[in-house]
């Protein structure tokens, strides 16, 4: 197996700083690696940095502490290398490890870089949405190494990821959102340690990782009704939200992602089939009319779409549905105020809303599968496909004229 050592080279100028580089052995193959770092002659000592006894600036003290974190930092990361090579069981030559160390010091050896990898991957096969996700964990750990910046995967942590749940707690986040941006870096890094890009050091076991149950965001058949009927003819963009909203509950609490990306051929012979962009179940949807009327109300000839969420058709979509979002919670959340709701109104309230509602209705557990309410979405699938959609669609019916 391959040794490494780290060295240091004196100038041969006097009072000027020599260098520190590794030196790697392998099968009587020698080769030297170079590290960037400089110190003082007097600076080292029996192969290790040297704090001098005398008084020491205290700039200086960091630099030298510094350079020995990054120095042991970069050798475990080269002793990692060398062991992936032998685990291989193939022969490999000296140069060959100086390459990889180079090589994997320039791309996915590095947490961002590695993802921003993953994120065009993920792009080119269409998980739009999982990209986001994981390029938003990066931007919130990114944030909390600070002037650190990037880190290596073999120098992720047990110890780096309390400090991180340490940091995300002092921002305010509750036990959820922690549990976001650890399970997404989690899924990141495991991916890195399938590509044998690091070995598996646990680094999550320490940190919270589930999801606890939170406060239902229902609102009341009363609030619902008070919604439908305010009169917005004179602000049309509340006008729109407040459709939208009630688009959303008429189809049993439809997510706006999958309201923006239904398409005029979704519907056919009264009947509304469409696939959920999270998950890609297939749901079928009664056509009632609540539901044409908005549809009639925003008809767009031109557009392949069946609602006028995304206006330009081919052209960053993903965008147009985030932006639509956002402006559709911003005046939903003025509609809220208008009725007094008891929660802030956002275009999520309605699917939990319809499941409320849909419960207060006696309409059984398993129709509505709890929230669209279970635990888990895989139990909610589950009692979905065991169901007769005629009684889905009479439960949606029950619902809709309910208000």
């Amino acid at each position: 197996m391959a040794t490494v050592k780290i060295k240091f080279r004196p100038s041969r100028v006097a009072g000027r700083e020599g260098t520190l580089y590794f030196q790697v052995v392998h099968h009587r193959g020698v080769r030297q690696i170079r590290t960037g770092h400089r110190i003082f002659a007097e600076e080292w000592e029996n192969g290790k940095i040297r704090y001098l006894d005398r008084d020491i600036q205290p700039g200086r003290a960091h630099y030298l502490k510094n350079v020995e974190r990054r120095l042991f930092a970069d050798r475990d990361r080269l002793l990692a290398l060398i062991r992936r090579l032998e685990r291989a069981g193939v022969a490999y030559t000296v140069e060959q490890v100086v390459n990889a160390y180079w090589a994997a010091g320039e791309d996915e050896g590095r947490l961002c870089v590695f993802v921003r990898a993953v994120v065009q991957q993920l792009k080119r096969i269409g998980k739009t949405r999982l990209s986001e996700t994981y390029t938003s964990s990066m931007n919130s750990f990114m944030r909390f190494r600070g002037e650190l910046g990037d880190v290596r995967l073999d120098e992720i942590t047990s110890g780096m990821m309390m400090e991180y749940e340490a940091y995300l707690k002092g921002l305010g986040l509750v036990p959820n959102t922690t549990s976001f941006y650890m399970r997404n870096l989690r899924a990141i890094y495991n991916r890195a340690v399938d590509k044998g890009l690091t070995e598996d050091g646990a680094p999550f076991k320490h940190v919270y990782t589930g999801v606890e149950k939170t406060a239902k965001r229902a609102v009341s058949s009363q609030i619902i009704g008070e919604i439908k009927a305010l009169d917005l003819s004179q602000n049309s963009s509340l006008e729109q939200a407040r459709d939208f909203f009630m688009f959303s509950f008429y189809t049993r609490g439809m997510s706006f992602v999958d309201m923006a990306f239904l398409k005029k051929t979704d519907l056919q012979n009264g009947t509304l089939v469409y696939r959920r962009q999270k998950t890609e179940q297939q749901l079928c949807i009664k056509w009632e009319k609540p539901m044409q009327d908005i549809v009639d109300k925003y008809h767009d000839p031109r557009s392949p779409y069946l609602l006028p969420i995304i206006r330009v058709p081919g052209s960053e979509e993903r965008r147009q549905y985030l932006n639509a979002m956002h402006r559709m919670n911003f005046y939903l959340k003025g509609i809220g105020e208008r009725v007094k709701s008891p929660v802030r109104l956002t275009s999520y309230v309605a699917r939990h809303g319809w499941a409320s509602i849909a419960q207060s209705r006696n309409v059984p557990i398993a129709v509505i599968s709890e929230a669209m309410g279970h635990d888990s979405e895989n139990t909610t699938r589950i009692y979905l496909a065991s169901l007769d959609s005629s009684l889905v669609d009479k439960a949606n019916s029950t619902v809709i004229y309910s208000i």
